[in-house]
């Protein structure tokens, strides 16, 4: 009988779309994460380590310049799918309006990189390489996760991104073995991603019977327009997460940067988490908040005691399993590293602390207030981490990221209480 309650609770926690969300979420990160790791050694024997380093810089070039064409739709547009799932004609519209309005940033952008390359001589090291990755400029443009995470339906754009990497980990096995062909890497990455991008386009207009418009200008210039504070809490939250590393390069010496490298991107890898559950109950949160605002709170206070927990197992276990995981990652024992990675460690819980008042900003679309505490944790991470790595170093740039995601929470619950003081009792109490 026990079992059966068991295996019953398990499978509607199974069923539920949050839960979906979150675990085919998981599955795209971690799939991408994963292929990238297969992927390194490959290229370094194929390409040396100089081209592999200007694949990488090209690449995180692109990667700055995804934010101007992902320009706030990730934050938004799940929620406008959610709000008119049942109303085909509206949401209908809601998609055509952002893929126009991404097509066309990533036209700019792309236009902007040649210019940059071939009119002004610049990015003079990897100029082919920056301009074959445009591609992937397109990809992102195409790419319709924010349609599939809006509609709660998560498995099959889940499966596509796997099938994508596959695609690129086969190609580079196929196609790249000299330094002369490391232009087509970003490429076929982008390649590979455009591909299966059309195919989903295709299945949302074929059988899901979601119609394209012609580009409504006007349109797409007012939701541009609304998306304003979103890009630039993307662009601030960017550079406050990945940001640490450069700062430490003007006070540290190479080793000393390689050695926090490494426990600073066991430890991204870990704050994914907070963030997933943050895009897998966002839809959900949304509905229900202009709906039944009890049932949202209540809802809410679940998710959130739930990642409180799973967040400070996610950092104890990390702060007692520090040395083998440099151990099993290096192939060697490196104590500074594990000293950085210990420190690190809270950084998973202390972001799970802030999940709540980043669902309450966007379900209440406090899109000035996101705007706001994402550029004063920035502006705090930069100039509290410029201190305390100048005199401490890597340990100081450490616990300098650490008060920067308590900061950030406290920034977050006074902008929230002064704006709607209902939304903070209605949650914390």
């Amino acid at each position: 009988m026990f079992e059966k309650i068991s295996f019953l609770s398990f499978s509607n926690l199974i069923r539920n779309r949050s839960i979906q969300n979150f675990l085919f979420l998981a599955i795209i990160q971690s799939s991408n994460v994963l292929i990238s790791i297969i992927s390194m050694p490959l290229l370094i024997q194929s390409i040396g380590v100089d081209q592999f380093g200007l694949v990488n810089l090209a690449l995180s070039v692109i990667i700055l310049l995804n934010i101007v064409v992902g320009f706030g739709y990730n934050l938004s547009a799940p929620k406008d799918v959610a709000v008119n799932q049942k109303n085909k004609d509206a949401l209908s519209h809601v998609v055509s309006n952002v893929f126009s309005g991404k097509v066309l940033l990533a036209s700019l952008c792309a236009l902007g990189v040649f210019v940059a390359v071939f009119g002004l001589d610049l990015f003079k090291e990897y100029q082919m390489i920056l301009a074959y990755s445009v591609l992937l400029l397109f990809s992102e443009a195409t790419l319709p996760l924010w349609f599939f995470q809006g509609m709660e339906k998560m498995k099959l754009i889940s499966i596509a991104n796997i099938f994508s990497k596959l695609l690129f980990l086969m190609g580079i096995v196929l196609f790249i073995h000299s330094p002369e062909q490391s232009k087509w890497i970003n490429f076929m990455l982008g390649a590979f991603g455009l591909a299966i991008n059309l195919f989903l386009l295709f299945y949302i207009h074929q059988i899901l019977e979601i119609k394209f418009y012609r580009p409504d200008f006007s349109s797409i210039f007012k939701s541009l327009k609304s998306n304003v504070l979103f890009f630039f809490s993307n662009l601030a939250s960017h550079i406050s997460i990945n940001g640490g590393l450069i700062i430490l390069s003007f006070f540290s010496v190479a080793e000393t940067l390689g050695m926090y490298s490494l426990a600073e991107r066991v430890v991204m890898v870990l704050r994914l988490f907070p963030a997933l559950i943050i895009q897998a109950v966002y839809p959900n949160s949304a509905k229900l908040y202009q709906s039944d605002p009890h049932s949202f709170y209540r809802f809410l206070k679940n998710v959130y005691l739930r990642v409180l927990l799973i967040g400070a197992l996610i950092s104890f276990s990390t702060y007692f399993m520090a040395e083998w995981i440099i151990q099993v990652l290096a192939k060697e024992k490196l104590e500074e590293s594990v000293v950085y990675l210990k420190i690190l460690s809270a950084v998973p819980f202390m972001a799970c602390l802030n999940v709540g008042n980043v669902v309450m900003l966007l379900v209440a679309d406090l899109k000035d207030l996101l705007f706001k505490a994402s550029w004063m944790m920035c502006l705090y991470m930069i100039v509290v981490s410029s201190i305390l790595t100048s005199i401490f170093g890597g340990i100081g740039l450490c616990y300098a990221i650490i008060s920067t995601e308590f900061v950030v929470l406290v920034i977050c619950l006074i902008l929230i209480y002064r704006r709607n003081p209902a939304l903070i009792r209605g949650f914390y109490t």
